[in-house]
């Protein structure tokens, strides 16, 4: 279906050529490190390598041809003459400039680094009832690890362990990837947004933020929560606070027709007017899907606007160098008249 929505966009000669691993997966709904598809107005063909032909053959929707792939070079220019193209589109985003001279040269045909990029994104952004079931799907995995981890946490375990645990307790409960590397600080490390699990023990007075997700069917979830170990302090409580509503007040902001920035700006405002605008430094949010970031994005330099079936995250923060930081995050479907929120997990203050 999504290789013939791809195809209404097309003239008569023209053609798509999709060499990324994750355009691929999206229009043929098939995972393969290698290999490319080209996409004309009325035919589609998948060419992948040795590795992946069987499987291939097998899973690959909506081509009319499938073949093993021993040389693009002497390939490609063949599929051109054979389906008739005169023009081909290359992605620009996820292409080299080597890849694209490459194509360039071996093609017999017209060759743009234009229109690909715009038109598939289009297409991801908008997610179907079988998308959102698998991002929901991987949503409830990584709320139950979250559930598991409370009980984990203890002052004998290290930031390494707590994200190890995270990731072991997905893939056992039917995760077939993690979404990315997960993040797991405390203390004074809860500072730095994309901080890197460490060897430091957990201690009392901390708090701890975990970032991670789980993968099913190819689809991400994406999730972030900060809990405190044995008490807070008056400022760790305040930003907690601050964090919370802001985050919630951008989520309430959700709705088809509103921009990025002013979906960003709605949490932004209340961490500026309680002082902390300092400290909060990345976007409130990104599409999620195939990638764990793709369009549209909640960021003051964002002047795209949310439709329904969108699927953003909305993850605020404040992060106060050498001390602690806070953020909550929660994922959101675009709805006519608001969203839905996709994530469960509690998000009041949780001291273990």
């Amino acid at each position: 279906m999504n290789i013939h929505l791809l195809q209404h966009s097309l003239s008569s000669g023209e053609a798509y050529i999709v060499t990324s691993p994750e355009n691929r997966r999206y229009l043929t709904e098939f995972s393969s490190s290698d290999g490319f598809l080209l996409v004309t107005k009325s035919e589609a063909v998948f060419l992948t390598d040795s590795r992946y032909i069987e499987a291939a053959e097998k899973q690959v929707k909506d081509c009319s041809e499938i073949s093993q792939l021993n040389s693009l070079s002497a390939q490609l220019p063949e599929y051109i003459k054979k389906l008739g193209i005169d023009k081909l589109f290359t992605e620009s985003a996820r292409l080299t400039v080597e890849e694209f001279n490459r194509i360039s040269k071996i093609a017999a045909c017209t060759v743009s680094a234009e229109k690909t990029d715009g038109e598939i994104n289009s297409l991801r952004r908008k997610k179907s009832e079988e998308e959102k079931f698998c991002i929901i799907k991987a949503q409830r995995i990584a709320e139950k690890a979250f559930e598991h981890i409370l009980g984990f946490i203890s002052t004998e375990k290290t930031e390494k362990d707590i994200a190890l645990e995270l990731d072991f307790f997905m893939l056992k409960n039917g995760a077939e990837g993690i979404s990315f590397d997960t993040i797991a600080v405390s203390g004074a490390n809860s500072s730095m947004p994309h901080g890197i699990p460490s060897d430091k023990k957990i201690e009392n007075g901390d708090f701890i933020t975990m970032d991670y997700g789980a993968i099913i069917n190819g689809y991400h979830s994406d999730m972030t929560r900060t809990v405190a170990v044995g008490s807070v302090s008056s400022k760790q409580a305040e930003v907690y606070e601050t964090v919370l509503s802001a985050q919630l007040a951008s989520l309430e902001s959700l709705k088809n027709g509103i921009s990025g920035f002013d979906a960003d700006k709605a949490a932004r405002d209340i961490i500026v007017n309680a002082g902390y605008g300092d400290f909060f430094g990345h976007g409130t949010g990104h599409g999620v899907g195939i990638e764990i970031h793709e369009e549209p994005r909640l960021s003051l330099k964002s002047d795209k606007i949310l439709y329904t079936g969108d699927i953003v995250t909305v993850e605020p923060g404040i992060y106060l160098p050498s001390e602690f930081g806070v953020r909550i995050e929660d994922m959101a479907y675009i709805t006519e008249n608001g969203y839905e929120n996709l994530t469960k997990s509690p998000k009041n203050l949780i001291i273990i």
